[in-house]
């Protein structure tokens, strides 16, 4: 049974820093891109950033791009998302997604999701 986990999430000021987890099992890890996405009450889930399967690409929203990085620890079979600079607007509730597709924005193209981890920003 596949299952991603994600962690990390909170209540963060203004200008600060949090750093997300997905923990994945039940999957061969290293076959699969990584992604994350997030939704806000009343809107659309939405493409965050993504990793390839080797690491070695990413792909990021032209609004988390300058703040945001994606990193993956194939031994841990676990991606991360370090958010900075965190503004009002990235409140959202945030999923991890696993896509033998390869890095895509799509959420149709993920084959496996989390359950999310609320992050909310105070101003």
């Amino acid at each position: 049974q596949v299952q991603l986990v994600e962690s990390g999430g909170g209540l963060v000021q203004n200008g600060g820093s949090l750093r997300l987890s997905c923990a994945a099992s039940g999957l061969t890890f290293r076959r699969y891109a990584m992604g994350w996405f997030r939704q806000a009450p009343g809107k659309e889930r939405e493409f965050v950033i993504a990793i390839s399967w080797s690491g070695g690409f990413r792909s990021y929203s032209d609004s988390v791009k300058a703040r945001f990085s994606i990193s993956r620890d194939d031994a841990k079979n676990t991606v991360y998302l370090q958010m900075r600079n965190l503004k009002s607007e990235d409140t959202a509730v945030y999923y991890c997604g696993a896509s033998l597709a390869g890095v895509t924005r799509d959420v149709n193209q993920y084959n496996y999701w989390g359950r999310g981890t609320q992050v909310t920003v105070s101003s």
